[in-house]
């Protein structure tokens, strides 16, 4: 089974920055990885995705050139550099594997078959 652990979150003032975490195990390292955020009283939103080996990399048109996306095969983990943070980046921070190797722009949350406990991410 998919076993993925988020760490990192915290809270930050606007325009700080933070670096998230997910350790990974019992997945193919193969397969495409991201991360999801869920707003408080929102849906839970797709923030980037990164393939294997890193080539193919997307982002969110609300985070394209302030987070950064990327992952370690060799240590399992994947990573979301997160600055210039707003107000509106405040959420609970999910990592997700897909299950699938290639990656989709804006992915529906369907393609991916693991799913982290979340860390929770405060801008004010």
């Amino acid at each position: 089974d998919v076993q993925l652990v988020e760490s990192g979150g915290g809270s930050v003032q606007a325009g700080g920055s933070l670096r998230l975490s997910c350790a990974a195990s019992g997945y193919s390292s193969y397969y495409c990885l991201g991360w999801f955020r869920q707003p408080p009283g929102k849906e839970r939103e797709w923030v980037a995705s990164i393939s294997f080996k890193g080539r193919t990399i997307y982002y969110a048109t609300s985070v394209n050139g302030r987070f950064t996306i990327s992952r370690d095969n060799a240590e399992k983990t994947l990573s979301l550099q997160m600055n210039s943070l707003k107000p509106e980046d405040t959420a609970t921070y999910f990592c997700a594997a897909a299950s699938t190797t290639s990656c989709s722009y804006y992915p529906s949350q369907t393609e991916f078959s693991g799913w982290g406990q979340g860390t929770q991410v405060t801008v004010s």
